[in-house]
């Protein structure tokens, strides 16, 4: 396509993806700051709450890339229109749910409609600018999906302490309302045709349901379920490794320097994950805020990402991604630390702000450059399949670790009524996530090298994020001659 992003036509594309992914993206964090809320209206104790969270996580995590592939194939218009009409019928569940199951259920369609029109919204804006609009583009849709997420713990927490967390949800349905029908008239309709082969959903059945089992083996504290979990997996290896058009291709991970950093990832997001999880729960059970206090207390992480990770990127760039690796989650570490001293009576400018300031920076310094990582260790062909692994693994670390804190924290199933015992469990859940920082830090620092490639590397699009739960999605890229180096062909101008 060839269309100009300065024209009206351009300017509706981007509002419709923007506001089709925003909605997604939302979802997977003002969730949180309504928890408590939730847990009293339906009387639900704190494995539902987790499973509130993860039902939502899971599904996305397990179907994003299939989800990509499916525009590819059918149409990116057509699966994202898909995506924002189920997302919005997931979000009218929830909305409505009479209990926690239900609840649980309606959250995992949401996600099975963020892993449709999330690679959707960013695959139209990569099929239909010209060439020289496509960066500026995918700009606009990263920065305005961050200020999204900037402001979304905000409006999460007005519309729970104002006409009730069933409105975190409900909102959904009226953006959905505005959302399709502008992709539908404006959005031009675009497919891949190399596109072929059949569809990895064995595989994606296979990567669900082992998350899912782990996941209900964490919470459930049931033992069966862990080893049939880990039986799946190895299965789900066994049937990527075989099948010709794998959902996740194993040749991907012979780069040494990909699979390092994907373990960094899952050290870090699964850090993450357990941390905004209980983070909202403590300033509200134990501090004392109202929903909308704790998601205005949350924001300096998400502002600072949003400030200084273009920043961030191009420090990574001048001086590599080693170092930025590895301080960035001992950043992290040190004010999962410093929420130590978040308890009953503390103060938000002394003992909050401080510590959620020192680990923004900590997210400032290591996200940007984490993508940039990843892009650089695979050929530029691959860098579309790369985002989205990292993306996925994220999710999953993140998964499995709201699953399982509360288990080694030795949570009981009521303790988010009780801000003594809740207090108790967020001192002991601290310094594990602040650990698995602390590991991921090592790991960068021992594998973690500039890359050498016989293409040229890609670069992050993405330049602003808020990668408070995953790392940013990175458009898939088509191979061009001055992509390759002079001796294979191309101009050498790398």
């Amino acid at each position: 396509m060839d269309i100009r992003l300065s024209s009206a036509k351009g300017r509706w594309i981007i509002f419709t993806t923007v506001l089709g992914s925003s909605m997604a993206l939302l979802d997977s964090t003002v969730v949180n700051v309504a928890l408590p809320h939730i847990g009293d209206s339906l009387n639900a104790d704190l494995a539902a709450l987790q499973w509130i969270v993860n039902a939502y996580t899971l599904t996305l995590a397990a179907l994003i890339l299939l989800g990509g592939s499916l525009g590819d194939r059918y149409g990116r218009r057509k699966i994202f229109v898909l995506g924002v009409i189920w997302f919005a019928c997931g979000s009218l569940m929830c909305g409505f749910a009479p209990n926690a199951i239900v609840l649980i259920l309606a959250r995992a369609l949401q996600g099975v409609g963020g892993a449709l029109l999330v690679p959707g919204s960013l695959a139209i804006i990569q099929a239909s600018f010209r060439p020289e609009d496509r960066a500026r583009a995918v700009g606009l849709w990263s920065g305005l999906g961050g200020v999204g997420a900037a402001v979304g713990p905000f409006l999460g927490g007005w519309l729970v302490d104002g006409p009730g967390w069933r409105w975190v949800f409900l909102l959904n349905v009226p953006l959905a309302a505005i959302c399709a029908p502008v992709a539908l008239r404006h959005a031009p309709e675009t497919r891949d045709p190399a596109a072929h082969g059949r569809f990895d959903v064995l595989g994606a059945f296979l990567g669900a349901a082992g998350l899912a089992l782990i996941t209900y083996a964490l919470i459930g504290k049931a033992l069966w379920a862990g080893i049939a979990g880990v039986l799946v997996a190895v299965v789900f290896v066994q049937v990527e490794r075989r099948r010709s058009d794998p959902m996740v291709p194993p040749s991907v991970f012979t780069s040494r320097q990909f699979t390092s950093v994907n373990a960094v990832t899952l050290c870090v997001y699964a850090a993450f994950g357990g941390f905004f999880f209980l983070s909202a729960l403590q300033l509200q059970v134990v501090v004392g805020y109202s929903a909308l206090g704790a998601g205005a207390a949350l924001l300096p992480t998400t502002v600072l990402m949003l400030l200084l990770s273009a920043r961030s990127g191009a420090l990574a760039q001048r001086i590599g991604p080693r170092i930025p690796l590895t301080v960035g989650p001992l950043l992290c570490a040190t004010g999962m630390m410093l929420m130590l001293r978040v308890g009953e009576h503390a103060s938000y400018l002394v003992d909050v702000l401080p510590a959620l300031v020192v680990m923004g920076m900590g997210m400032v310094t290591l996200v940007a450059p984490l993508t940039a990582t990843v892009l650089a260790s695979v050929e530029t062909a691959k860098a579309g399949l790369a985002s989205g692994i990292n993306n996925a693994a994220a999710r999953a670390a993140g998964l499995l670790a709201v699953a399982a804190l509360p288990l080694l924290a030795g949570t009981g199933p009521e303790a988010y009524r009780s801000a003594t015992e809740f207090g108790d469990t967020f001192r002991r859940a601290m310094p594990l996530c602040a650990g698995v920082l602390v590991v991921g830090a090592v790991i960068a620092f021992v594998t973690v090298r500039t890359p050498l490639l016989k293409t040229a590397p890609s670069t992050p699009e993405c330049r602003v994020n808020c990668g408070l739960s995953a790392p940013p999605l990175e458009p898939r890229r088509v191979v061009k001659p001055t992509d390759l180096p002079a001796a294979e062909g191309g101009s050498g101008e790398l």
